[in-house]
């Protein structure tokens, strides 16, 4: 492969306004070259503002297109998989967005595709590269809590349904689309650094409700899991709570002491015997560049995966399992 990544962006929505997208211009060894939207008009505007060489209102132009060397798909989770194996048969490397689908039968097609052909796939769970998780981290391994016993997740928020987007459009709170709801949309990066953190899921066990029939989708899930090394781990998330109620909050215990910290939030507690610490970080401007760097680095042949269709499997079989009570 050269020694620079060329990437096309299929789904060049609101998310890589921002969050991803101009990373791909900033990150070494890498840049955008074409992307692509169902709206032409929409697609040629962000080309554009974007200084994008070319734009596509067909995702199977922009795949073939010789001058792309690298997928990038942010569209509606639902699209994950037929994209993903179009690229992957393309002998094209992908980085999709969280959630890896739809369902967990999806995600295990995509990673056998990825498997038979040999081409990298990495999966967007981007907090795993951000300094103030890497902290974290750092702290689980350094035992500075002691041995860790348990885990708790827990998020309340007000409804945001109507906020997101306009209703008829809000893919988020669309089973068909998002897999499930506002849940499918947040819990994959908290239950992703539940792996990321402390290991692989052994007993998975939840239920969920939709209490407040605002859409189809879920609104309450609880679950609990037994990770490796015998750590236990509960997560209850409501969605439609009042705003004084409102929680982000990811808990570790130990034998030594305790962290915790809003995964959405920039702040980090450590309690032990010696007292309190505050730590704060910054995240960067393109919250997911340093993913992407490392994403880079990996199809370049230079680095290991970041986030393989594997490690990110995991996370959603305990999602799918919360919200649809699987014995697992």
């Amino acid at each position: 492969m050269a020694n620079t990544i060329s990437w096309g962006i299929i789904g060049c929505g609101n998310v890589t306004e921002i969050k991803s997208g101009p990373a791909f211009q900033q990150v070494p060894n890498s840049k955008l070259v074409a992307v692509m939207r169902r709206d032409a008009s929409k697609a040629a505007e962000y080309a554009l503002r974007h200084g994008v060489p070319k734009w596509y209102s067909d995702a199977t132009q922009l795949i073939n297109d010789p001058a792309v060397t690298a997928i990038y798909i942010a569209t509606p989770p639902a699209f994950h998989e037929a994209y993903t194996i179009s690229a992957l048969q393309a002998g094209k490397p992908v980085y999709v967005e969280k959630p890896m689908s739809i369902d967990l039968a999806s995600c295990l097609r995509m990673q056998q595709m990825a498997e038979t052909t040999g081409i990298p796939l990495c999966i967007a769970h981007y907090r795993r590269a951000l300094p103030k998780f890497l902290a974290i981290q750092q702290l689980l391994a350094t035992q500075t809590i002691g041995t860790v016993c348990t885990v708790r997740i827990g998020m309340q928020q007000a409804d945001q349904s109507a906020t997101m987007a306009n209703p008829e459009e809000n893919w988020r709170v669309q089973p068909a689309l998002s897999g499930g709801g506002i849940f499918y949309d947040l819990a994959p990066h908290q239950l992703d650094l539940l792996v990321f953190l402390l290991g692989h899921p052994e007993e998975i066990k939840g239920m969920a409700d939709n209490r407040a029939k605002l859409y189809a989708a879920e609104d309450v899930v609880s679950g609990s899991v037994r990770m490796q090394n015998e750590v236990l781990f509960s997560g209850l998330w409501c969605f439609t709570s009042d705003n004084s109620c409102r929680e982000d909050i990811f808990e570790i215990v130990g034998t030594a002491g305790k962290i915790f910290f809003p995964v959405f939030g920039n702040e980090v507690t450590v309690i032990t015997s010696s007292g309190e610490q505050q730590l704060h970080f910054e995240p960067p401007k393109h919250i997911q560049q340093p993913m992407i760097e490392q994403v880079t680095q990996h199809f370049l042949g230079l680095a290991p995966n970041p986030c393989s269709a594997a490690e990110a499997i995991q996370s959603f079989r305990i999602m799918e399992s919360f919200v649809y009570g699987y014995p697992k």
